[in-house]
């Protein structure tokens, strides 16, 4: 039994957080079902696991039988997610108020990178973008140089997906009270302001500045950062209190005295430097043998490659292999309701027939459908 078990959810097809958020669901047992266009009918690969878990229903939603087929479906389901501009679902005849009239207890998650209103609203835009507005994207990378993208974990994945799971989820609680659904709007740009949330109170109390590369969790700080080591790979360490820090200078072989001082920040640009060329003195694998599994807060830095074998993710199977596919598993873990991989990602339309027959629709019904090329 899976926490979200008996759970119907509609995904409206599309990329990035809208597809994040229904691949979550779909692990955590709810049964989703993915409406993709018709005219891909046939695209997809089951290695785009982002896709995972979810059936496909590939319909012409510009055939006037497309709609009611929809409905009819809207009615059925607990949660419907979509991630167009605002203003497409109602051109389509499927905006909230439509789809609440006929499902009066239906969850509508609508996922945007600029949200439902705003000046930037009907605009297009990426995760770099909002995370720009927000704030995050200028609080990183060095000083010296344009900031970093962190690749589109902030604003599709961190701020976007995750904020929408979770409005979805407290939507479903409610409704278990009143009866009644909602509609979420979940912005990127919302939820990314949202997530900085901490650094705002530490700017408000003197304890963190706008400049890049000089606090103690933007790379600043000498002992919370990454370093090189002499394969040419590197290691990251974040000795932020100071039990651990004076293990990293022991674990260093350190007696400088200048190390004494962690908290001075005039002096960090030096330390960071006799940092740098230690560290260079051995290789990833050298330090690791002195330094992993200690208090030191230390890690290898790895590649999507090196990850999976890493023997911590190995010992908690963080990887798993599905269907000859190594992916992220599941997450997070539940002691009583175990969430699992349903599928690999399915072909546009590999189960139209399934599913209309699953929830509902007759041969018959899905005949006139198929000569009507709504389906």
């Amino acid at each position: 039994m899976s926490a979200l078990k008996g759970i119907r959810i509609i995904e409206m097809a599309g990329i990035g957080p809208g597809p994040f958020c229904a691949m979550m669901l779909a692990d955590m047992g709810a049964e989703v079902i993915r409406i993709d266009r018709l005219a891909q009918k046939g695209q997809g690969h089951k290695a785009h696991v982002l896709n995972r878990g979810r059936k496909s229903l590939a319909i012409d939603l510009k055939n006037p039988r497309a709609l009611a087929t929809v409905l009819k479906l809207v009615a059925q389901a607990d949660v419907l997610i979509e991630g167009f501009r605002p203003g497409v679902m109602e051109r389509l005849g499927l905006g909230p108020d439509v789809c609440l009239e006929h499902n009066p207890g239906l969850v509508y998650g609508r996922m945007t990178g600029w949200g439902q209103e705003g000046p930037l609203s009907q605009v297009a835009g990426h995760d770099i973008n909002y995370i720009s507005i927000a704030g995050a994207l200028g609080a990183m990378g060095y000083a010296d140089r344009p900031p970093a993208p962190p690749l589109n974990l902030v604003g599709d994945f961190g701020g976007g997906a995750m904020y929408l799971l979770a409005g979805i989820l407290a939507a479903l609680v409610e409704r278990s009270n009143s009866g009644k659904g909602q509609v979420i709007d979940a912005a990127m740009t919302d939820g990314t302001a949202s997530l900085l949330t901490p650094f705002y109170g530490l700017m408000a109390m003197n304890l963190w500045t706008t400049e890049r590369f000089s606090n103690r969790l933007d790379g600043g700080a000498y002992y919370y950062g990454t370093y090189e080591c002499s394969d040419g790979k590197y290691i990251s360490i974040g000795s932020l209190e100071p039990q651990f820090y004076a293990l990293l200078v022991e674990k260093c072989g350190i007696d400088d005295d200048s190390f004494a001082d962690q908290l001075d920040e005039k002096a960090w640009p030096e330390k960071r430097e006799k940092l740098v060329a230690l560290f260079k003195t051995k290789s990833r694998e050298q330090w690791c043998e002195i330094m992993e599994g200690t208090d030191v807060c230390f890690a290898p830095v790895l590649d999507l490659q090196e990850a999976p074998k890493h023997p911590h993710n190995q010992a908690r199977e963080t990887f798993v292999d599905y269907e000859g596919v190594c992916q992220p598993a599941p997450a997070p873990r539940f002691s009583r309701t175990p969430s699992a991989i349903q599928r690999s990602a399915a072909l546009v339309g590999e189960h139209t027939e399934e599913v209309l027959n699953e929830w509902g629709f007759s041969a018959e019904e899905i005949a006139e459908l198929q000569e009507a090329d709504a389906i």
